[in-house]
């Protein structure tokens, strides 16, 4: 097998670690903690109503379009900014494990570099934009 072979399937399990991540995140503020309720805290921490909508259609539409593989690139450089929010606006002051009060910083910077590193791989293997012809001629 090839390494472009390798560094595709790569690129592939990357982009599908993410999209679940993302998925599961956006999925979580939606359903545990409620729109409203994430409105709220996003409200508690002086950041506007708006940002928490755009968080919820980033993390969850971002999720998706990792998982099956459309735009990955873009969509991956979009969610750095939520992503950078996160780090910065929640998790920072709270040391460095993740399992500290509040959650430590090393989780949100790490999928910070996570995300940076799949813009810069690309689609990988099994993406749809590979096998939809519109797709793929945007993706070029």
């Amino acid at each position: 097998m090839s390494d472009t072979t390798l560094s595709s399937y790569g690129a592939f399990l990357l982009r599908v670690a993410l999209g679940v991540m993302f998925l599961a995140h956006g999925l979580l503020k939606v359903l545990v903690f409620t729109i409203p309720g994430t409105v709220n805290f996003f409200h508690g921490l002086g950041v506007p109503a708006v940002f928490a909508y755009l968080t919820l259609l980033g993390e969850v539409g971002g999720g998706i379009l990792l998982i099956l593989g459309i735009g990955v690139r873009w969509v991956s450089l979009a969610l750095i900014p939520v992503l950078a929010g996160a780090l910065f606006l929640v998790h920072a002051g709270n040391g460095w494990v993740f399992t500290n009060a509040g959650g430590g910083w090393e989780y949100p910077a790490f999928l910070i570099v996570a995300s940076l590193a799949q813009s810069f791989l690309g689609d990988g293997a099994f993406a749809l934009s590979r096998c939809i012809p519109w797709l793929r001629a945007r993706a070029a």
